[in-house]
C-alpha cells in the first residue's frame, strides 16, 4: 500500500471518529487552548474558522491579545497566507467554503493553531490531504521560530499517523481531555 493510500484509509476512519466526538461537544477545549496561547500574548497568531465537524478555536482566538489571522488558500500546492481577523469583521467564503476576512492586512504568524483529522502520540497530524499546513509550517519554520498547536477532539488520536518526509510535526496538541507537549 502506498503512503497516499494509507493516509486515505486513515482519514476515512478519523473523520468518523471526529464526527462522533463533535456530536458530544468540545467541553473546555477552547479554554485549554486559550491557556496554551496566553504566554504568547502580543505574538501574531494564526487560527482557523471551523468547518463541518472541526473543533472550534474561535473563543481562544477572540481572547488572544495580539494580531490574529485566518488562513487564505492562494492555490493548489501553495503555502497558506493569513489575513487579519477580529470578532465581527466582514467575512466571505474562500476556497473549500472556509470563511475568510473580506479585507485586511496579511499576518505573519509566530503561533499557528492547526486543524487536523487525526494525530498521534509522536505529535504528527493527518490533514485533509492538500499539504497546505505542512507547506506553511515548513515555510514559516525556515524564516523564524513557530509554535504549531494542534487542536482536536481526544477521540481523533490514532496509534500512528502515516507520515512521509514532507509532514511537519506539531509542538503541542490541545484537546478537551488536556494538553500534550512534543519536545
Amino acid at each position: 500500500m502506498t503512503i497516499e493510500a494509507e493516509k486515505a484509509a486513515a482519514r476515512k476512519a478519523a473523520f468518523a471518529a471526529r464526527k462522533e466526538a463533535f456530536a458530544r461537544g468540545q467541553g473546555q477545549a477552547a479554554e485549554l487552548l486559550a491557556d496554551v496561547l496566553a504566554p504568547h500574548r502580543g505574538k501574531a497568531l494564526a487560527g482557523y474558522m471551523a468547518m463541518r465537524t472541526e473543533i472550534d478555536p474561535m473563543a481562544a482566538m477572540a481572547a488572544h491579545q495580539g494580531p490574529v489571522g485566518v488562513p487564505v488558500i492562494l492555490g493548489p500546492g501553495q503555502a497558506l497566507r493569513f489575513r487579519e481577523w477580529s470578532p465581527g469583521c466582514a467575512m466571505v467564503a474562500g476556497e473549500f467554503g472556509a470563511l475568510i476576512p473580506a479585507e485586511g492586512a496579511w499576518v505573519e504568524p509566530e503561533v499557528v493553531i492547526v486543524p487536523l483529522v487525526a494525530f498521534d502520540a509522536r505529535g504528527y497530524r493527518l490533514g485533509y490531504g492538500g499539504g497546505f499546513y505542512d507547506r506553511t509550517l515548513a515555510r514559516l519554520r525556515a524564516r523564524h521560530t513557530v509554535l504549531a498547536v494542534g487542536f482536536a477532539f481526544a477521540a481523533q488520536e490514532v496509534p500512528e499517523v502515516p507520515i512521509d518526509d514532507f509532514d511537519q510535526r506539531l509542538d503541542v496538541i490541545v484537546t478537551e481531555a488536556g494538553i500534550r507537549h512534543f519536545p
